[in-house]
């Protein structure tokens, strides 16, 4: 397989993502500051209903004697350890405000990018799309996605800028990046290259709810968007490995 079909669902990703955006700057500028705020609490409210669907995977996941909603706490936990140590939410901000500073964006450029960023990349079609398009160069569930994430372009753009459109750059790292290992490793550690055998895997489910629980926090900072709570936000980038280290909980809590 071509690595241009393994990365096609990638690729309209980004356009869609890219055009939500040149439309979210043009019609942002000329909407009212309160119009713009409740767009955006809009989306949150559909971001929140996606999140909380995607959290009640964990019902379906069971780890020996304990139960998934444990197995995603102490991901959790121990994943925003890991994060703060690593200082994944500093490392995502630094790197808005390089390409802020490159490109000379303006305004809330780097909340921007990094809000988009995390919005675009976690939760279940990101890794269930890319496996499915990389194993067998489906890019159906990318393009489903592509729809839901250019309306929320258009609506972040219009808040935050241009700093949305440049989140591209972390799909394209992240989605692209699944789709390329799919094939090398995925087959072997979650039961085969069937798409219908990933949405009822237990380590992809325990994945789902975990990017749930995450997308549930951006759901709240959106939500906070365009009010002065910023010490009320929730630092979704710290609790990246949170999804990586869910698996590694559910294989062990499996073997004891």
């Amino acid at each position: 397989m071509s690595v241009f079909a393994q990365l096609s669902g990638t690729f309209v990703n980004v356009v869609a993502v890219l055009i939500g955006t040149a439309l979210g700057l043009t019609m942002g500028g000329r909407l009212p500051q309160k119009t713009q705020r409740t767009l955006l609490q809009s989306l949150s409210l559909v971001t929140l209903f996606i999140a909380l669907d995607m959290a009640a995977s964990l019902g379906k996941v069971q780890g020996g004697n304990i139960p998934g909603v444990l197995l995603a706490l102490l991901s959790l936990a121990f994943g925003v350890i890991l994060g703060e140590a690593l200082g994944i939410e500093e490392a995502l901000e630094r790197l808005g405000e390089t390409l802020r500073r490159r490109f000379k964006g303006g305004g809330r450029f780097t909340e921007g990018f990094v809000a988009a960023s995390l919005l675009f990349c976690v939760g279940p079609m990101t890794v269930i799309g890319g496996l499915q398009n990389g194993l067998t160069g489906d890019s159906s569930t990318y393009v489903l996605k592509s729809t839901l994430d250019g309306i929320a372009a258009l609506a972040l753009a219009g808040a935050y800028g241009i700093g949305v459109g440049f989140s591209t750059l972390s799909v394209l790292l992240i989605q692209g990046g699944i789709s390329l290992l799919a094939g090398t490793f995925a087959a072997g550690l979650l039961g085969g290259a069937d798409p219908s055998i990933l949405k009822t895997n237990p380590y992809v489910l325990l994945i789902t709810g975990v990017g749930g629980l995450m997308i549930a926090g951006i759901s709240w900072n959106l939500m906070l968007g365009g009010l002065n709570f910023e010490d009320r936000r929730v630092r979704v980038g710290s609790m990246m490995p949170a999804l990586l280290l869910g698996p590694l909980l559910l294989w062990g809590a499996v073997k004891l």
